[in-house]
């Protein structure tokens, strides 16, 4: 089954804008942008055909494409990076299995988290999309509950049921939880959803003629149209084995990042 990578990356967000093209310094002191190390995490998966950049913004394309990335010039009425993968996918043909949305804002996803959602979705005939989801330990789940505590928007959580199949996803900590726990080590209940989505073609190309859910719009999460839709959504749950993991969501997040970037010694 032929996989298609894309990672949509658009520059005028309201809560960070220009943030593609954002610079974040790596172990060596050498600063990459964004989008560069976002396209350097896509191109470490294993067993994908073609990885692209989809965006509506000259500035973005010149900066992709100097850094050698294909990109593929999409609409600004994209309402959200899934909306923006779906033409991507149709502007180059529609003929991949399974389109991937690495989302441009999440450099340090790990090979691993694409590739067993990859293989979750092709072990799961039933379900249209499959969504990685992280266990918080004690640390994650702190940053997470500290992030609300300062009103900033932090990491979505996700919960699901026996069957792995999503029943809601949240900027708030879902389930519940007073605090996080003594230990940083210590396992959670609460489970970090990781950017990343792998669809099966026709439920991508299905997407944006659905329209606007209201818990989509309350939340800012794309991904709840489909569940507004009585859409199977299977939640993978992977294994950092030892690797920091946090997207880039406000400002605040780059010292963050580029202390994770020093620590894993990733350039």
């Amino acid at each position: 089954m032929a996989v298609l990578v894309v990672i949509p990356a658009r520059y005028a967000s309201s809560r960070f804008p220009g943030k593609p093209l954002a610079r974040l310094r790596g172990a060596s002191g050498t600063t990459k942008s964004l989008i560069e190390r976002s396209w350097n995490a896509a191109r470490a998966v294993e067993g994908i055909e073609r990885v692209v950049v989809a965006t509506d913004d000259d500035r973005i394309r010149e900066a992709a494409q100097e850094f050698g990335a294909e990109v593929v010039m999409t609409s600004r009425d994209c309402a959200n990076g899934t909306e923006r993968c779906a033409e991507a996918h149709a502007t180059l043909g529609g003929d991949f299995d399974f389109v991937v949305n690495l989302q441009g804002d999440a450099p340090l996803t790990p090979s691993w988290f694409v590739e067993d959602l990859i293989a979750g979705l092709r072990n799961a005939p039933e379900a249209e999309i499959a969504t990685p989801v992280l266990r918080c330990d004690g640390h994650m789940l702190g940053a997470l509950l500290a992030d609300r505590r300062a009103g900033r928007v932090g990491g979505t959580t996700a919960v699901f049921g026996a069957d792995r199949q999503a029943l809601y996803f949240s900027k708030e900590v879902i389930p519940y939880t007073a605090a996080a726990p003594q230990s940083d080590a210590e396992q959670t209940a609460v489970f970090h959803h990781v950017g990343v989505y792998a669809y099966r073609a026709a439920a991508l190309a299905a997407y944006p003629r659905w329209p606007t859910g209201r818990l989509e719009l309350l939340e800012g999460l794309e991904q709840l149209r489909f569940l507004e839709q009585g859409r199977k959504v299977l939640c993978v749950e992977v294994e950092s084995r030892g690797r920091q993991f946090w997207e880039l969501n406000n400002p605040e997040d780059i010292p963050r990042i580029e202390a994770m970037l020093a620590d894993m010694k990733m350039k």
